[in-house]
């Protein structure tokens, strides 16, 4: 009961609806005690008076109370929609003010952890970044090596030098990979990247993504169809789409056999354009299907030694960036289809 009463505007409240309680009471008495002529007329219109009163004192309190309620709402909007510098009153006592400094500290609690994360996010893509820059000079200089060593090997025919060669020359090959791609996820992950956004024509995308790999396809025996309207166009950064898009028909190549088929199929519907990459290949675990995306996940059942786990989680965080979605459907032995959704404000 006396937790009410903490509250200095309750108590204003509830000592001004006293004194006309108290005056009424008073008044009923006296002029019932002194048997005042049309005594009955008298008290009922200081009851009125008394009730207008009350009525009065409740409704510039819960107006007030109103008031409050309604800058703080505001002040958490504001927070919810960016805003750090969000202060709520909790300078006063009571319940509601209590509530009030449990938000105010909740607030501060988060705005710290939000700086915190920042402060991890800029430190761990400055260090990957300064890593990345260390490692380009050794790459560079260990392909240099390796390329020497195979035009000796080849010139003095020396078959085993030069498997081994190839063989290093690979592995640096993926080493290389894996330094860009953890670079730009890292990026992606900071937000520091700034999409540059174009309306670009999605058959031109899925082309140039089908030239990159002309050279592969024809090598290994497969192929890559592509299947659209080609007035279809999408409001995207072209590099990071492209790459995005090229990760999943590089996942597609390699686990496909010799002779297999992969399509790039796009089309667009009212508000969304959708890019679909499928293949007649291996398909995945009903197992990993929940974990593809996350990185370096490697599958105990993939038969795949070459894949460094982030490529899929590079294109979702890509796709993520550009405000869309990414689904996987896959039938084992069968083949696997990833479905790309982005929303398209030109037909909003």
């Amino acid at each position: 009961m006396m937790k009410i009463f903490a509250n200095r505007k309750i108590k204003i409240l509830f000592v001004g609806m006293f004194f006309p309680i108290a005056f009424f009471a008073l008044l009923s008495a006296l002029l019932t005690f002194f048997s005042v002529r049309n005594a009955a007329y008298y008290i009922t219109i200081c009851g009125v008076c008394m009730g207008a009163i009350i009525l009065l004192l409740c409704y510039r309190y819960f107006k007030e109370q109103h008031k409050i309620m309604e800058n703080a709402i505001l002040q958490i909007t504001e927070y919810i929609a960016g805003s750090k510098n969000v202060s709520i009153d909790c300078n006063d006592e009571g319940e509601l003010y209590r509530l009030f400094h449990e938000v105010h500290s909740l607030v501060t609690i988060l705005n710290a952890h939000a700086e915190n994360e920042k402060s991890a996010k800029k430190f761990l893509r400055n260090t990957i970044s300064d890593i990345s820059h260390q490692l380009k000079t050794p790459l560079a200089a260990l392909n240099i090596y390796n390329g020497l060593i195979q035009n000796e090997a080849k010139e003095k025919e020396l078959p085993t030098i030069l498997e081994l060669s190839q063989l290093s020359e690979q592995e640096l090959d993926r080493i290389e990979t894996l330094v860009q791609n953890l670079l730009k996820i890292t990026k992606l992950d900071a937000g520091t990247i700034i999409l540059e956004k174009t309306l670009e024509n999605v058959s031109e995308l899925a082309e140039n993504t089908k030239k990159h790999f002309l050279f592969r396809t024809g090598q290994e025996g497969k192929e890559i169809r592509l299947s659209g309207n080609e007035e279809i166009t999408l409001l995207c950064d072209r590099n990071w789409i492209i790459e995005a898009i090229g990760n999943l028909v590089k996942n597609a190549l390699d686990h496909t056999e010799k002779g297999g088929l992969i399509r790039i199929e796009w089309r667009a519907f009212t508000s969304i354009v959708q890019i679909t990459v499928k293949d007649n290949g291996s398909g995945i675990h009903p197992e990993d299907l929940h974990h593809i995306f996350k990185r370096f996940y490697r599958s105990r059942f993939s038969k795949d030694t070459q894949g460094i786990g982030l490529g899929l989680s590079l294109t979702k965080a890509i796709v993520e960036a550009h405000n869309g979605t990414i689904e996987v459907d896959s039938t084992l032995g069968a083949g696997t289809s990833f479905t790309i959704n982005f929303l398209n404000p030109t037909k909003l």
